[in-house]
């Protein structure tokens, strides 16, 4: 018989992933206790199987083309990639899934951690499953943060579910290099796998349903296709999967639109990611899906769960991160839990009531306004805030200026530099709302057109920021004075 054990914490996080750890750690630093309620290895998918993984897959492939595109470097390039010893670098990088150093972290911030699948079982109530075989009732004096994550989608794909496929979990903690892979998604995790495996020894089919990167501007996507075809990568766009069945040999046969087949030894599904909330007891306060829909949670700016039973009268539960569903990027998760953390520390405190202000330190304000993403593909896509139709749609009198990135500092960064880039401005404010940057090593350009959409620097202001001679900033310079600066 499993034993109950009764514990009261100020705060109760599900999930110990990036999301969670932050959250704890500011209601900790507020002079709240908490404790971490986690089902897998603390450090979560970001530290096994996603973020860090996949770009040290990434990481060598982009380094040995950076060095073949440089005369000069380019005769001293002799061999391919060591696909052994990218695995073996991967695995340094996931701690070889051992979480030892994570739990080391969490102790020392003062965070207690229970190992185990947590449900909720009515206002600040939750119970855990405990993986040492106890169970635990924990009650939360001021918070519960749902901080578990996302999940894959499966898509209706005839034979999908009978077959054995990779997810991005699989697929990023590979031993072994497939001869041939199937790749079905178009997103920012397909895509960027199938180039890592591409690069790495494997023939990959890419087939999605639409286009390539369909969220980025076409000009910026087109490229990162242009990249993916370089390495082999043979792309089926705007092609819709049929079937999947397993062969004799135990490969796998992909029947598309229009008669044609693919046949591979692996086949990655990565068709997007929903919040994590089924399992959750979140019925037992008052939340449950529509008719044949998942279940979905809103928000408000300091992540408290709207909807749910006693958060009017006395604000207790949050969701952040993946779980939250606004974005599903570790960095954005990482800025929601520490705003969070802070509101609930500080509303336990009575140092804030209702709704903060926007942009302080309690309101996750940047999930409107200026989100940063990168695909880590070569070349990199990077943009930041609004694309144009975004902005039109919003309501702004929005206008954009685009052109190649063709400047100094590019064409000494590699021989036959491609690049794209693109800023939105709101021409009321005459400021940023958004920008865009395609080509390679463009990740570096993206924080500086982060602070300008955040600080919403005038752009009579911004060209008065001048760029390093010869760098690829310089691009920054020829945007501006193209808008008419």
């Amino acid at each position: 018989m499993p034993r109950l054990v009764e514990r009261e914490f100020d705060v109760i996080v599900i999930g110990a992933g990036a999301a969670g750890e932050n959250a704890a750690d500011r209601v900790v630093q507020g002079g709240l206790t908490a404790v971490l309620v986690e089902s897998e290895l603390v450090g979560g998918e970001c530290s096994y199987w996603a973020c860090m993984p996949s770009k040290a897959l990434l990481r060598p492939g982009t380094a040995l083309h950076g060095a073949q595109a440089v005369p000069g470097a380019s005769e001293a390039i002799t061999g391919t990639l060591d696909a052994a010893a990218v695995l073996k670098r991967r695995d340094s990088f996931t701690s070889h899934w051992q979480d030892a150093s994570q739990v080391e972290w969490v102790d020392g911030a003062g965070i207690e951690l229970i190992r185990g699948r947590a449900r909720l079982t009515g206002e600040r109530s939750v119970k855990v499953a405990g993986l040492d075989g106890d169970d635990y009732a924990l009650t939360a004096r001021h918070a519960v943060v749902l901080a578990n994550g996302s999940t894959p989608n499966q898509p209706p794909v005839e034979g999908l579910s009978e077959v054995e496929y990779w997810g991005t979990r699989e697929a990023t903690s590979a031993k072994e290099i497939p001869e041939r892979l199937g790749v079905l998604g178009g997103g920012v995790a397909g895509t960027e796998l199938a180039q890592a495996f591409a690069r790495l020894g494997s023939a990959v089919t890419l087939v999605a349903r639409s286009g390539l990167l369909g969220n980025f501007p076409k000009e910026a996507a087109e490229l990162v296709a242009t990249g993916l075809r370089a390495d082999g990568v043979e792309l089926r766009l705007d092609t819709k999967t049929r079937s999947v069945r397993r062969n004799s040999d135990g490969s796998l046969t992909l029947a598309l639109d229009g008669g044609d087949t693919v046949t591979v030894d692996k086949l990655l599904v990565s068709t997007g990611r929903r919040p994590a909330l089924e399992g959750l007891g979140l019925e037992s306060v008052g939340l449950s899906a529509g008719d044949s829909k998942p279940l979905a949670i809103r928000t408000d700016s300091t992540g408290l769960v709207a909807e749910a039973s006693g958060n009017s009268d006395g604000p207790w539960l949050y969701a952040v991160g993946d779980a939250a569903g606004k974005a599903l990027l570790t960095h954005q998760g990482k800025y929601q839990a520490r705003a969070t953390g802070a509101a609930i520390a500080a509303r336990a405190k009575g140092e804030l009531r209702g709704e903060p202000e926007p942009w302080s330190r309690y309101a996750q304000t940047a999930d409107q306004h200026a989100i940063p993403n990168v695909v880590f593909t070569d070349p990199e896509l990077a943009n930041v805030g609004r694309s144009l139709e975004q902005a039109r749609k919003d309501g702004y009198n929005a206008s954009s200026v685009e052109l190649p990135i063709e400047v100094a500092g590019s064409s000494l960064h590699a021989r036959n530099y491609e690049g794209w880039a693109q800023l939105v401005v709101d021409e009321d404010r005459k400021v940023l709302l958004g920008a865009t940057f395609a080509g390679p090593d463009v990740a570096e350009l993206l924080h500086a057109a982060t602070i300008a959409v955040v600080g919403e620097v005038p752009l009579d202001r911004l060209w008065h920021a001048v760029p390093s001679y010869p760098t690829i900033s310089e691009v920054w310079l020829r945007l501006l004075e193209k808008y008419g600066l």
